[in-house]
């Protein structure tokens, strides 16, 4: 799992049937001190996030895991909301880690 920060959303007129009702939200992933690294990418919402908030996102076949087994085609999913960046950025109350 990676952090990142929701920046936008997308607008997908045609996909594939098993993507029907699903959100994608683009996501710009964040180092140890919540900075921008590397390109902002799509990624799917399996909970319910929102641009401007903090979520852990993963890649690759642990993906498609908190979808049903119907084969849903994904890469890039958002699986958890971090309720606030306090309790990411430890590094300021103790020390770089």
């Amino acid at each position: 799992m990676q952090l990142a920060r929701v920046i936008g959303t997308v607008v997908a007129t045609v996909k594939n049937e098993t993507l029907d009702g699903r959100k994608f939200l683009i996501v710009q992933t964040l180092n140890a001190d919540l900075q921008p690294t590397g390109k902002p990418q799509v990624a799917l919402d399996a909970v319910g996030a929102g641009v401007g908030e903090l979520v852990f996102w993963c890649r690759g076949k642990e993906a498609s895991f908190p979808f049903k087994r119907d084969s849903t085609p994904t890469d890039c999913t958002i699986v958890g909301i971090v309720d606030s960046d306090s309790h990411v950025n430890q590094s300021e109350k103790f020390g770089k880690f």
